[in-house]
């Protein structure tokens, strides 16, 4: 199997395999690469609709010459804490990015969401996040305003009266709950249209079914989180006895 980046030709493979409206494993499978390589690739460089081989490939170079910078010796980097390797959580970056923007979130919210995850504090200001990012503040803005919607940020003055943007455990919960609960006007819809189109007909019971089954994903969605909610305050277990194999130590 292939290692290293992507080739240009590879990617005019991706974007071929895109038009085609192949799955990623299949267009993994004819390049004999790892479909999160491919996954991985798409989300990063404007998702399948938007997916471009030139651009992704300067995209690409630009984002690796950004690393050398940021890794070079000499360089103005951030500094990382607990001596961690900057180029290694740039990478891992990336991958989270990706993840989040395959489950659903815009791209510039992924990217903040990120850094709120990786910073050790959690929280960060709009400079600090436009700083990180290399982006305007207007785009940090748009992208807060998005995840605080969906209950995914929050927002607290610090000592200087500047805002601050928060990840944290019970935000977590929440935004579980918020998901959840956000079916049930769907499900009353759903409900009306079955008294308007008649009980007894094929789209009435339809949307009956759609709504008896909306219905108890969201209770079941928000069961399992009231009953895994102490999870999100409980400390980190070393991993032998979070895996239930005996400690040595």
């Amino acid at each position: 199997m292939p290692g290293g980046r992507l080739s240009q030709q590879e990617r005019q493979q991706i974007a071929m395999g895109l038009i085609d409206s192949l799955p990623y494993a299949e267009i993994a499978r004819r390049l004999d690469r790892p479909t999160s390589t491919v996954t991985r690739e798409v989300m990063r460089n404007g998702g399948p609709t938007a997916y471009r081989a030139e651009l992704a490939h300067r995209a690409t170079e630009r984002r690796a010459q950004r690393r050398r910078t940021v890794t070079s010796p000499g360089a103005s980097a951030l500094p990382q804490e607990h001596g961690r390797d900057a180029g290694a959580v740039a990478e891992y970056g990336e991958t989270f990015t990706t993840v989040l923007m395959a489950s659903g979130l815009p791209k510039m919210a992924a990217r903040v969401l990120t850094h709120l995850f990786i910073t050790d504090s959690a929280s960060l200001t709009a400079s600090q996040l436009a700083q990180r990012l290399q982006v305007s503040a207007a785009s940090i803005s748009k992208a807060i305003t998005f995840l605080e919607s969906q209950s995914l940020v929050r927002r607290e003055r610090d000592e200087r009266r500047r805002d601050r943007y928060v990840v944290d455990d019970e935000l977590f919960y929440q935004a579980t709950i918020a998901s959840a609960r956000a079916n049930d006007q769907l499900v009353a819809t759903a409900r009306q249209g079955v008294a308007i189109l008649g009980p007894q007909t094929p789209a009435a019971a339809r949307l009956e079914n759609i709504a008896r089954f909306l219905d108890f994903i969201s209770e079941s969605i928000v069961r399992a989180a009231e009953q895994g909610r102490a999870v999100l305050h409980t400390g980190s277990q070393p991993v032998a006895q979070a895996t239930g194999q005996p400690d040595r130590r």
